[in-house]
C-alpha cells in the first residue's frame, strides 16, 4: 500500500503528506493548545453524535489534538487528565483498517502493535462504519481504571464540541475478543470505544 493510501486511511488530506512515516511510528503535529470555545459554552453544548460525514476525513492537526485531549502531556509535564495516585496507566489505541496504533502522548506519535482490523469487533451499531476515527480505552478493569477512562472521553466530548465534531462514547462492543486480540495482560481491559468525525449535514 503506498503513503497516499496510508494516508487517507488514516483520515489525513492531501496537504497533510508533510507528516513523517518512519516504519512501524507515525509522528503527529503539534497540538493547537490554545483557543476554542469557552469551557462553560462547551459543557452546556455537548451532545453524542452518531452521524458522520463519509466524505470529509479528520486530519492529522485535528487527530493530534484529539489524542492529546484524551492522553496528552501538557507543557507541566503532566497528563491532560488526573489518574489516581498518579498511576496514569490508562491506554489509548487508535483502529484503523490496517491495523491497530498504540498513542505515546509524550512523544506525540502513533505506534502500530499490529496489522489488524479491528474495526468489526466495535460496529454492532451501523453507524459506526461511517466514523473516521476509532479511538479504544484501555486500563485495568477496576474502579479507578474506568474513572479514567471516564476523564478521558470526557475531554475528547468537549473538544469535539469546541471543534464542531460528533463523537459518542460506546460499550457495545466485543470488549473480550479486543481485549484477546491486544494481548492485554495484568489485569488491563478494553474498557470503550469512542467513535470521532465531522458531523453529516
Amino acid at each position: 500500500m503506498n503513503l497516499a493510501n496510508k494516508l487517507a486511511i488514516l483520515g489525513c488530506g492531501a496537504s497533510m503528506c508533510c507528516n513523517v512515516w518512519s516504519g512501524e511510528i507515525k509522528h503527529l503535529p503539534e497540538p493547537a493548545i490554545t483557543g476554542g470555545m469557552p469551557l462553560m459554552d462547551a459543557i452546556n453544548a455537548r451532545a453524542s453524535g452518531r452521524l458522520y460525514d463519509k466524505t470529509k476525513p479528520v486530519d492529522d492537526q485535528t487527530l493530534s489534538e484529539i489524542l492529546w485531549v484524551a492522553w496528552g502531556v501538557n507543557t507541566q509535564g503532566k497528563r491532560t487528565i488526573p489518574t489516581a495516585r498518579n498511576g496514569q496507566n490508562m491506554k489509548l489505541y487508535m483502529l484503523t483498517p490496517t491495523g491497530t496504533w498504540l498513542y505515546n502522548g509524550a512523544k506525540n506519535c502513533l505506534e502500530k502493535v499490529n496489522d489488524k482490523n479491528l474495526i468489526p469487533l466495535t460496529n454492532t451499531q451501523e453507524f459506526v462504519n461511517d466514523a473516521p476515527v476509532h479511538l479504544l480505552f484501555v486500563a485495568k478493569d477496576d474502579k479507578w481504571g474506568r474513572c479514567h477512562v471516564g476523564s478521558a472521553y470526557q475531554n475528547v466530548y468537549l473538544y469535539a464540541t469546541s471543534k464542531g465534531l460528533a463523537t459518542v462514547i460506546r460499550g457495545l462492543i466485543d470488549a473480550d475478543a479486543l481485549t484477546a486480540e491486544l494481548g492485554l495482560t495484568d489485569g488491563e481491559r478494553v474498557i470503550a470505544h469512542q467513535t470521532v468525525g465531522w458531523p453529516e449535514r
